[in-house]
């Protein structure tokens, strides 16, 4: 997933493991898994157009600046990264964090209650790139614009793309699915 090694990319890695209690090795893997996971539940979310209007002006709050020269983790607020993967998870937030620490290689539900909080903000930041990139919130998605009959969803469609395309849409996020 290209949004996953993206993110990675931009994160000090050694500064992570030190403060998930981690090896290097570790964080990257639980990374790789959590990226997927909260842009799977930020699908579902944007997939309900009440759901996509939150979504929008979330990330509209968000600094695409983030990402200019690496991400620092000094500047990622973990209050609100913690509000972020409430609403993303809602009810299913500790069955995310027990999946998550459950699979192989990718820590205990521990280092995920403390990656998520990190991480979250981050891809906030990177979906606000993402969007201001493809000519921000009203112009970004795929050339052909609204399926017959819908009406644009541009978060959905930058979502999509960075989950690796239209055939995504419909995935539930890890635990059962997002909040509405």
């Amino acid at each position: 997933m290209a949004a996953a090694d993206d993110i990675l990319a931009n994160l000090p890695i050694a500064e992570l493991a030190q403060r998930l209690g981690t090896d290097e090795a570790t964080a990257t893997d639980a990374v790789r898994m959590a990226i997927p996971s909260l842009l799977g539940g930020m699908e579902a979310n944007a997939a309900d157009p009440d759901g996509a209007r939150s979504l929008e002006s979330a990330v509209g709050q968000h600094s695409a600046g983030l990402f200019d020269g690496g991400v620092s983790l000094d500047r990622v607020d973990t209050t609100d990264g913690q509000a972020i993967v409430n609403h993303v998870f809602g009810n299913n937030t500790d069955q995310v964090m027990q999946r998550l620490g459950a699979a192989p290689g990718g820590g205990s539900s521990f280092v995920f209650s403390k990656l998520l909080p990190i991480l979250a903000p981050i891809v906030m930041s990177y979906l606000a790139q993402r969007l201001g990139g493809a000519g921000g919130a009203g112009g970004a998605g795929r050339s052909g614009g609204a399926v017959q009959g819908q009406a644009a969803n541009p978060i959905q469609d930058v979502l999509d793309q960075m989950l690796g395309g239209a055939g995504s849409r419909g995935r539930t996020a890890p635990g059962g699915g997002a909040a509405p």
